[in-house]
């Protein structure tokens, strides 16, 4: 009987441990930060304006343009990696020398839809190849 209980209680603990351990995996993959540094540093200016860039777009396209950006950057429109720059990580000549957040949205925006034609073709595709 003592040998019962304790395989009972091994095997109980594996799967503890295991269940806990796909659990946490699994919500990691979910996680995101719902509200970044960097938009508090937006004046209120900026924030209407790109307001009004992004009015057009649905909840469904805003909602893939906000995945992509933060894969891209976490959020980030000072965000750096090679000749890539800001929150969509578009190649500086994209954006003709103005780096401002403003203009990081609309030259994305412009991207996409020449590429791809919605965000949500572009996540997508993110998630296929990495990059978009």
């Amino acid at each position: 009987m003592t040998k019962f209980k304790i395989k009972l209680a091994s095997i109980l603990l594996v799967f503890g441990i295991s269940f806990g351990m796909i659990t946490n995996v699994a919500t990691s993959f979910n996680a995101e930060p719902t509200v970044t540094a960097e938009a508090a540093t937006l004046s209120a200016s900026q924030k209407k304006q790109i307001a009004k860039i992004n009015s057009g777009l649905s909840k469904k396209q805003k909602a893939a343009k906000k995945w992509i950006a933060y894969r891209e950057s976490r959020y980030s429109y000072t965000a750096r990696n090679g000749n890539c720059y800001g929150r969509y990580q578009l190649l500086k000549s994209y954006l003709h020398g103005n780096l401002s957040a403003v203009n990081q949205e609309k030259t994305a925006n412009k991207y996409v839809a020449g590429r791809y034609g919605t965000w949500t073709k572009a996540k997508s595709f993110w998630q296929h190849h990495h990059w978009y």
